[in-house]
């Protein structure tokens, strides 16, 4: 935890962040990235300090939120002053659906997306015409950390629509330079076909989706590692360092990590080099990083794994403070952008995970395991019972189809042990045959909670 002592000016609150023309060479590197820790702090309190002040004179949510709490935007002196602000989550924003807190007039937005809404009531979004730039101009470098020049053709196969990926992706390859195939989710035999004939260096979809268009390949003869696709930008879903070598493996190329939330922004909150590939660095120039403890919410320092908390910096449609993303990550020193902290992989989620017998259980610990095992594939979902009064997690996994069932079999009971040995708890293992199990174009769905059924 940073205890940088900054005193505040005396003048005015400074003015919000003004987006730059693209620049002319559009493979350099924008300014900000090259600062060092203490220039990204220094340019965090300051415009914190705006942020903090925009959404308490304009925003009735956050006015009534402070008061109830005894804090203003004055309180805040240092970078460790933000704890004194307390933490919203998606209810703070469900609460003020669909507009009541947005801090400009609608004659100032230009944009409006919103969440799928599928575990309550939807989350809207809306951004101003800077807040789109800024938007645009961090998926884009984003993609140019990942490897991403200009002139490279990128197949976009994230959904298009009210989620923010498919646009997200599309507005940030643009303002790189690199003309979109605009593709979307859905229709892997046409996705095939169109990487096929148009020959993309680049792919930007959910890793998981990447496998399925694996499959789609193989099915129609082709070796996924003969396609023109040299760099893969996969995001939307947490997944392990075994996926991505299983990923680059099929391919031949290189996948690279990006991180975002549409609370915030969307995809480009943060992304991962491709020379390092350790971890997606966080843009924090315009955003700014917590970890706290889920529990309690006292705030951790660098290193400890807890819930990743994110502050908005430049936003002006929707500022977002002290957010809880629910994703569990720590935070750790930048590597390729040094000024830059990074996230380590996300483990899961606070409010997703399978508690079994009193074990904690995320999908990644099982992922990270079944990659382990040559005979099992990728390919898996969660399902829990509660037959007999007594929970049980069944893991159904599909074979590869290199191996024969007896084979994938054995597999499975090796799957079985380490999970008792590493994990901690006891499981059932069906093995599938390939193809068989659910595929996604978007989030794959991995837990299905059975337990109402049984009772």
């Amino acid at each position: 935890m940073t205890s940088q002592s900054v005193a505040p000016s005396t003048a005015e609150i400074p003015q919000p962040w003004t987006p730059p023309a693209a620049p002319a060479d559009r493979s350099q590197l924008d300014p900000e990235e090259l600062y060092s820790r203490d220039e990204i702090e220094r340019l965090q309190f300051e415009r914190l300090r705006w942020t903090l002040h925009h959404a308490y004179n304009n925003v009735p949510a956050y006015k009534e939120l402070y008061d109830g709490h005894g804090v203003h935007p004055s309180d805040f002196k240092t970078l460790d002053d933000l704890e004194l602000f307390p933490t919203i989550d998606k209810e703070f924003l469900r609460a003020a659906y669909p507009f009541k807190a947005l801090a400009v007039p609608m004659e100032q937005v230009r944009r409006i997306h919103a969440s799928s809404g599928t575990t309550g009531q939807p989350t809207t979004v809306a951004y101003t015409e800077n807040d789109i730039e800024m938007w645009a101009s961090l998926v884009a470098r984003c993609m140019r950390a990942s490897g991403v020049q200009p002139g490279y053709k990128v197949h976009n196969a994230y959904g298009y629509g009210l989620f923010t990926g498919g646009l997200g992706a599309h507005y940030g390859a643009e303002r790189l330079g690199c003309p979109v195939i605009p593709m979307s989710g859905g229709q892997t035999n046409k996705q095939v076909q169109i990487i096929t004939d148009f020959e993309p260096e680049v792919i930007m979809c959910t890793p998981t989706y990447l496998l399925a268009l694996a499959d789609g390949f193989t099915k129609v003869g082709i070796d996924p590692r003969e396609t023109s696709l040299k760099f893969a930008i996969l995001g939307a879903e947490p997944w392990t360092e075994g996926m991505r070598q299983e990923i680059e493996n099929l391919y031949d190329l290189k996948a690279c990590d990006i991180y975002g939330l549409s609370e915030l922004m969307g995809p480009g909150v943060a992304g991962e080099a491709v020379e390092t590939q350790d971890g997606c660095h966080i843009w924090e120039d315009h955003f700014r990083p917590e970890i706290i403890d889920p529990f309690n919410g006292k705030v951790l320092g660098d290193r400890e794994e807890g819930e990743l908390v994110f502050t908005t910096l430049t936003r002006e449609a929707l500022p977002i403070i002290r957010f809880r993303t629910h994703d569990l990550t720590s935070l750790k020193p930048g590597t390729a952008r040094p000024g830059h902290r990074r996230m380590n992989r996300i483990t899961g989620r606070s409010d997703d995970i399978i508690i079994l017998r009193g074990v904690n259980i995320f999908p990644t610990q099982i992922e990270e395991i079944a990659l382990e095992i040559d005979t099992l594939s990728p390919h898996f979902a969660l399902e829990i019972t509660r037959p007999n009064r007594m929970d049980e997690l069944t893991i159904k996994i599909e074979r590869r189809d290199t191996v024969t069932a007896a084979e994938a079999e054995l597999g499975g009971k090796e799957l079985i042990a380490q999970i008792k040995t590493r994990v901690g708890c006891s499981c059932k293992i069906e093995i599938a045959e390939p193809n068989t199990l659910a595929r996604s174009s978007g989030k794959l769905r991995r837990i299905y909670d059975l337990r109402e059924l049984n009772d």
